[in-house]
């Protein structure tokens, strides 16, 4: 326990239990350690800081996020301040490279002197009203409170109709393809018409795939700046009032869910035009893939429901993110899920991100459905910091 124990010390816990464990070196994990170092809560942070990020994210990507969010919930080490106190132009920030956003992440975290016990959780039980961590080197830590800020790790969806589709190792989901050189000189096709799908077919192409195809059931989205003006407020009407969009009336919260979907979901981002609209990229507008063949030269015929037929010799699914809690390791592992209520594989969470297994957290994406859409996204990070911290710094 001493090996891993962050330097927030400050209110000690019955029967030797730490006050809080956060689960998740992410931007909401660090986020959070932040602000439980504000209030002084004894607490430690378990993971790999921003692990997911750096390997499954290729180092060509671009973020759609504006300058202006960050992950300080006290709002001083922002992205701007960051950006400031290193000298760099920021019309060379956008769109803005991953790498710069790596950079700032270790910036934070090195100026709030977060300390990260870079372990595994394997298996998470609740025994006795205290949470019990068993780690990949056989330590245990005991907390009463756990917060589970794993991201979108384990969230990558597969439709069962693809899975069924095409042969077992010839498809890849774009969260595990970063490394585009091996499918130089190849065939590919990218399933999935959203900003990860354009993306991953330009940077396919820039690393000499040799034909990339793009087939999506939609028309194609238009390349137009997003507006995201307007979402910072919701984010402060959640820190104001936590339950404001569950309470929201009517068709009010899918209306909401809508105006990100057109802002995030229904508009490409236009630096990305001109590195598709270029030879060896094809769009299939429209179609769904119905069938797969396996050739005798050991290439892929993909036949869609428009009549027409690709070869190619891989799958990429740009499928997005599904939440479903039961896919967490540590959670199936331990007891967890015999005591947690879920809503289709979504916690349900009070107004604290609380389970209903009292001190256990959520935070991030698997918040959205009762938080919304905001906490899918970086934004949400300081304002769910600020509720679970202020919550758990008054107990």
């Amino acid at each position: 326990m001493n090996s891993v124990k962050n330097s927030a010390t400050s209110k000690p816990e019955p029967r030797g239990a730490l006050h809080l464990l956060i689960i998740g070196a992410g931007p909401y994990g660090l986020s959070l350690a932040a602000y439980a170092a504000h209030h002084h809560l004894e607490h430690v942070v378990v993971g790999k800081p921003m692990e997911f990020w750096k390997q499954n994210m290729p180092p060509g990507m671009f973020l759609r996020s504006p300058l202006e969010w960050h992950i300080d919930p006290l709002g001083f080490h922002t992205f701007a301040r960051y950006v400031e106190v290193h000298g760099f132009d920021t019309s060379s920030l956008v769109p803005l490279p991953i790498q710069m956003a790596l950079d700032y992440f270790s910036w934070f975290q090195a100026q709030k002197g977060i300390v990260v016990a870079e372990n595994y959780v394997q298996r998470l039980d609740h025994e006795g009203g205290i949470y019990r961590a068993t780690l990949d080197d056989r330590s245990v830590i005991r907390a009463r409170n756990v917060v589970v800020a794993t991201g979108i790790k384990y969230f990558s969806h597969t439709p069962p109709e693809l899975a069924g589709l095409l042969p077992a190792g010839r498809f890849t989901h774009t969260s595990s393809l970063v490394e585009f050189s091996r499918l130089a000189g190849r065939r590919c096709l990218i399933v999935g018409g959203r900003q990860s799908a354009f993306e991953w077919a330009a940077l396919l192409k820039e690393d000499r795939a040799s034909e990339v195809h793009v087939a999506y059931r939609h028309e194609t989205p238009a390349f137009s700046e997003s507006d995201w003006a307007w979402v910072p407020e919701l984010a402060e009407n959640t820190v104001r009032q936590p339950g404001w969009f569950r309470s929201l009336p009517g068709a009010e919260p899918e209306a909401l869910h809508h105006r990100f979907w057109t802002e995030g979901r229904r508009k490409l981002e236009p630096w990305l035009a001109g590195r598709v609209a270029r030879p060896g990229i094809t769009l299939w507008p429209g179609s769904k893939a119905v069938r797969c063949d396996l050739l005798p030269d050991e290439a892929l015929r993909v036949s869609l429901d428009t009549g027409a037929a690709l070869v190619v010799d891989h799958v990429v699914l740009a499928t997005g993110y599904q939440v479903d809690i039961r896919r967490v390791p540590f959670l199936a592992e331990g007891n967890i899920l015999e005591f947690l209520r879920c809503d289709d594989g979504v916690p349900v969470l009070d107004e604290h991100f609380q389970a209903d297994l009292p001190g256990l957290f959520f935070t991030g994406l698997a918040a959205s459905k009762g938080f919304g859409p905001i906490f899918g996204f970086l934004l949400g990070c300081p304002a769910s910091a600020r509720i679970i911290g202020d919550y758990l710094g008054e107990r």
